[in-house]
């Protein structure tokens, strides 16, 4: 078995895979070909050496996957043809945002766009299962009271992925999804990575996202369960508070399973792998192919991964 710290994310029609130093994203353009770019890696735990200390570099991370998985989300659509320039003339308001922003238009969107989905994700993962675990207070003891909202959040979790795993547009995604996870699986398996090779790996990983996510789930609930209090504010507040705890403490634990194979590990990864069934599918070979050539790109710059 080969180890590597090379990750991945499925995008518009394609796949982007990320090493150390650079990240290389392949794309189906509307031609059918492949359209491969790289770009390098900038973590904050290069700028801040805090964000290099564990669970600090946790929560480094955390953002940086946001603000890049942001990024290239909006490139992959413009490369598949999901995204056309609009030939009409821009509006008075258009014109006077583009004066103002200048070159960094597109990085006030992607910052934008991902402070809004960090504000909802809280709300609905967070925020809203103290809510709804408050009409519990008066059947259980303030201790049970996290624990209750542990379940909640579970509950809502599986819900949204349910849901959104049966959108037609969210299933191709799902498939590159598979796709990525095959071939990483298959170069960490030692086999050359080509189509038939890639094809017969499982489409599952331990560090995959999806695992991190439930991790968060199951995280929290111990982390809550210490913070004990009736006032529904100050759960509120503890609760927005120590999220960067939980994700970096969370990050930690995928990062440790990641490199063992222990029966416990095995235990703790179990759910996370059930869950991938949903948030992956089983791709095609055009689809692997995409996949292959992200992997191959960052390859070509780290060898040694």
């Amino acid at each position: 078995m080969r180890k590597t710290n090379i990750g991945g994310q499925a995008v518009i029609e394609g796949v982007m895979m990320r090493g150390k130093k650079i990240y290389a994203m392949s794309v189906r353009n509307p031609e059918g070909g492949i359209t491969t770019e790289k770009s390098d890696v900038k973590d904050l735990s290069n700028k801040y050496k805090i964000f290099k200390l564990p669970i600090f570099r946790g929560v480094g991370a955390f953002v940086d996957s946001l603000v890049t998985g942001t990024k290239i989300l909006m490139r992959s659509a413009e490369i598949a043809g999901e995204i056309t320039e609009d030939e009409g003339e821009p509006s008075k308001f258009e014109k006077f945002i583009m004066d103002k922003a200048g070159d960094k238009l597109n990085d006030y969107i992607i910052y934008i766009s991902v402070t809004i989905s960090m504000v909802v994700a809280i709300a609905l993962f967070f925020l809203l299962p103290v809510f709804l675990g408050g009409f519990f207070r008066k059947y259980v003891d303030t201790w049970a009271l996290g624990i209750v909202e542990g379940f909640i959040r579970i509950g809502i979790f599986l819900v949204y992925l349910f849901l959104i795993s049966r959108m037609k547009d969210i299933q191709r995604v799902f498939q590159y999804h598979g796709a990525e996870h095959k071939t990483i699986n298959c170069y960490e398996s030692g086999e050359e990575l080509t189509i038939e090779n890639v094809m017969k790996h499982t489409r599952l990983h331990k560090r995959c996202g999806t695992s991190f996510l439930f991790l968060v789930m199951l995280i929290s609930m111990v982390i809550f369960f210490f913070v004990r209090t009736d006032v529904i504010w100050l759960r509120f507040v503890s609760r927005i508070l120590l999220v960067p705890v939980v994700a970096g403490v969370s990050y930690e634990v995928l990062r440790w399973a990641g490199r063992s194979n222990s029966v416990f590990v095995k235990a703790i990864s179990y759910p996370g792998l059930c869950l991938q069934k949903l948030t992956t599918a089983e791709p095609d070979g055009s689809q692997i192919e995409t996949a292959i050539s992200a992997m191959k790109t960052v390859l070509e710059e780290e060898p040694n991964e």
